[in-house]
């Protein structure tokens, strides 16, 4: 990494928030930044100055590790709004991106080794009808892969076994959202209720369009609890209107009623978590669930 700074004397009049020091890249700091980041010479003055000193350093870190040792080749599968979503996030993370729809991809057709030879990682954000031939496609060709489309998880022995056997990497989730990772881990640990006598029930509510029902973040919460408990809650699906994603495990008894609820803002957390998946991927064989994974994610300043 390489940080350089401007010596020249500034002139009466002239703002102080002019850029002064320059990234490698050509990302630049402001002179006040700069200031803010060294000034003090006493202890107190020093301690003031670690927040912005430390903004200053992982700002040029991010911008040298990002861009630099960390820049992958994409192929994402799919432009929905998640897909979208997907394709903005990487490109602010300095990577590049191709993009492959749905009508240019059909049956894997535009997965060849050729198109594949370069790619780091494909990101699958398809649909349940394309997934499973673009993974059989991907694995075939010991292409890594992110998985973020559902709906076919009954699939999953099958899958696992061809990662395996090839040697290449697989990363499926049924939601990349953090947020929704450590619901799932509350889940588990809720899930012991059962044995004192509460029934669970989950209900989900989704946008009218989405294809797959119950959703595949239902799917896992179920499944979640069910490992605990041995009892497999029933699932209540809903469709309406744009809701981006709400799930609520509810756990009842005579006595009284547990409500927990994930309730989704945007996609955005979805997208950043599979870019994120993508650049943990980078480099790995095998198969691996990213709820199980996702605190190994570096994580940001």
């Amino acid at each position: 990494m390489r940080i350089s700074f401007t010596t020249e004397p500034r002139s009466h009049g002239e703002d102080e928030n002019e850029p002064d020091a320059d990234y490698a890249d050509g990302t630049r700091i402001s002179r006040r930044e700069l200031n803010l980041a060294t000034i003090g010479n006493t202890e107190s003055e020093s301690t003031s100055a670690q927040p912005t000193l430390c903004f200053v350093f992982l700002r040029a870190l991010r911008v040298s590790v990002v861009k630099g040792l960390f820049a992958m080749n994409l192929l994402l599968l799919g432009r929905g709004k998640t897909g979208a979503l997907v394709e903005e996030v990487a490109r602010e993370r300095g990577h590049t991106v191709e993009v492959l729809t749905s009508s240019q991809n059909r049956n894997a057709s535009a997965l060849t080794p050729e198109r594949l030879r370069n790619i780091d990682v494909v990101i699958d954000f398809s649909n349940p009808e394309a997934v499973l031939e673009n993974m059989r496609a991907c694995i075939r060709n010991g292409a890594r892969m992110v998985v973020g489309t559902t709906g076919w998880y009954e699939h999953l022995d099958e899958i696992r076994k061809n990662v395996e056997s090839s040697k290449s990497g697989l990363l499926y989730g049924s939601n990349f959202s953090i947020g929704v990772n450590l619901f799932f881990q509350i889940a588990e640990t809720a899930a012991h209720a059962v044995g004192q006598g509460y029934v669970p029930r989950i209900v989900e509510r989704h946008h009218a369009q989405k294809k797959d029902s119950p959703s595949g973040t239902a799917v896992s919460i179920q499944r979640i609890v069910a490992e605990v408990s041995t009892i497999s809650p029933e699932i209540t699906s809903v469709r309406e209107g744009d809701t981006v994603g709400t799930h609520v495990l509810l756990f009842d008894s005579s006595a009284d009623t547990m409500m927990l609820v994930h309730d989704a803002k945007s996609r955005r957390g979805f997208a950043e978590g599979a870019v994120r998946a993508a650049e943990w991927l980078k480099g790995k064989s095998g198969f691996y669930e990213f709820r199980k994974i996702f605190r190994e994610l570096a994580t940001g300043c």
